[in-house]
């Protein structure tokens, strides 16, 4: 760890001073686009594979995160299936792309260029760039003192951690103690700053980033829009934010869609054909200043699950998040596949078994790591049973037959169940998790004044 501040400190001289105001504006739009989930030589199997690992290791960080300074942040490789933004940041601007994620709630880019990402592939992408801070005027780094150290590691009286500021000195310069992300196999680590957010219409000063020096598996920035004080959403003091999801079959295109940032008093209304459903706090902290493990998440009450218009019997510890977050469902774009707990996955998985018509592909479920896969060679016309979701307070989400079968070989000769499960069983956590291939092709708003998430099917292109 020593060794570790040690090349923190070293490279404090690459970062600079200042700050300006802002005008503001009722909503603010920004391209949200597909990060390529694969390089163009994977066969149909590797990338299924592919997204189904990534999808249960992000499923059992968001489970089991570790508990560290800012170690909430879950971080995978850029190619796995999310969704990216492009931010300006500083003065003049150096634009920034970052992995959108609602399941995590700090904002960090790769920074400097001693920036260094240890087993970190593009498979189908340059490098992103990097920010480097010594070229903004606006920069500077977060001191012990500032309220956002604080909030960087989960703290208030992380200024007790700073030798120089523990005697209540009032102009101490000491700089936030640098922060690391630890998780899975993976980390990134840097010191904390302060810089002008350039969006348009809009400049915020004094936005808090992580400037990190090193990663490991993770090339990309991240861009939390979680419930933590140092998520996006909560810097910006939005209303409400909302995107529409691209279909994964534009994986590999340029095509976009919107992430629309609302900041004015017109947010408060509801939005046309939406359904609701109301965000769940855990009780443990609605009256607490710190923040659990769990709490940032964006927890939503599912009732039950039907297929084919039979109700699957999922039991009631699964469905409500207890005291400490276990059980329960939250939504996470930054999750490829929805990831269902075993014993509701197998509940699942059975009631498809009963109502297909067709036989199981055992093999390219070996090769796909997803089940239960179907060979449908020979039809020309396929049905499946259909899948919805019932939502407290009357939602429903009536999911497309393409938002939870996927095809997987070249010849389209088999279909597999977009959802995984591991074999931790109740291992603490969320139960379900809501993925963004299931939310292909929604409109999907958070609407964080009003406690309450809406959707609507709909082209996102």
């Amino acid at each position: 760890m020593a060794s570790l501040y040690i090349l923190l400190l070293s490279l404090l001289s690459l970062l600079f001073l200042p700050i300006l105001s802002s005008p503001t504006t009722s909503s603010i739009i920004i391209p949200l686009k597909h990060n390529s989930p694969s390089s163009p030589s994977q066969s149909p199997y590797q990338k299924l594979n592919y997204l189904a690992s990534l999808s249960q290791h992000r499923a059992h960080h968001l489970k089991t995160p570790k508990i560290h300074p800012v170690s909430d942040t879950p971080l995978f490789p850029r190619s796995y299936g999310g969704y990216s933004i492009s931010l300006n940041i500083g003065t003049p601007s150096q634009t920034i792309p970052f992995v959108m994620d609602t399941g995590s709630d700090f904002v960090w880019l790769p920074c400097t260029r001693k920036y260094t990402c240890r087993n970190c592939t593009f498979p189908a992408t340059q490098p992103p760039p990097t920010f480097i801070p010594k070229q903004s005027s606006t920069s500077r780094v977060l001191g012990c003192l500032n309220k956002k150290c604080g909030w960087v590691h989960n703290n208030p009286d992380v200024h007790s951690r700073c030798a120089d500021c523990s005697t209540g000195v009032k102009n101490c310069t000491q700089i936030c103690p640098p922060y690391l992300i630890v998780y899975g196999s993976g980390s990134t680590g840097g010191i904390s700053i302060v810089d002008n957010l350039n969006l348009p219409g809009k400049r915020v000063p004094d936005f808090l980033l992580g400037c990190s020096l090193f990663s490991s598996r993770q090339p990309a920035g991240i861009a939390g829009f979680g419930r933590g004080p140092t998520s996006l959403p909560n810097q910006l003091g939005l209303k409400k934010f909302s995107y529409c999801l691209l279909s994964h079959k534009f994986d590999d295109s340029p095509e976009s869609s919107s992430l629309v940032l609302y900041t004015g008093k017109d947010s408060d209304t509801k939005t046309s054909k939406l359904s609701y459903t109301p965000m769940l706090k855990l009780p443990e902290i609605q009256d607490k200043q710190t923040f659990s493990t769990f709490s940032v998440y964006y927890y939503i009450g599912l009732r039950r699950i039907t297929v084919g218009g039979k109700k699957i019997k999922i039991p009631f510890k699964y469905l409500t998040p207890g005291p400490t977050g276990d059980g329960g469902t939250i939504v996470d774009s930054g999750s490829t596949f929805t990831f269902l707990t075993k014993n509701v996955h197998d509940l699942v998985v059975s009631a498809l078994i009963e109502q297909v018509k067709y036989k199981r592909a055992k093999f390219v479920e070996s090769v796909a790591g997803l089940r239960p896969c179907f060979n449908i060679s020979g039809y020309k016309t396929v049905n499946f049973p259909e899948m919805k979701f019932y939502f407290k307070g009357g939602a429903e989400m009536l999911l497309p037959t393409a938002n939870y079968f996927s095809f997987v070989s070249d010849d389209m000769e088999a279909v597999c169940l977009t959802m995984v499960t591991d074999e931790a069983g109740d291992s603490g956590g969320p139960a379900i998790i809501l993925g963004n291939y299931q939310l292909q092709n929604f409109y999907t708003e958070y609407d964080l004044g009003n406690e309450r998430f809406g959707f609507r099917q709909q082209l996102c292109l």
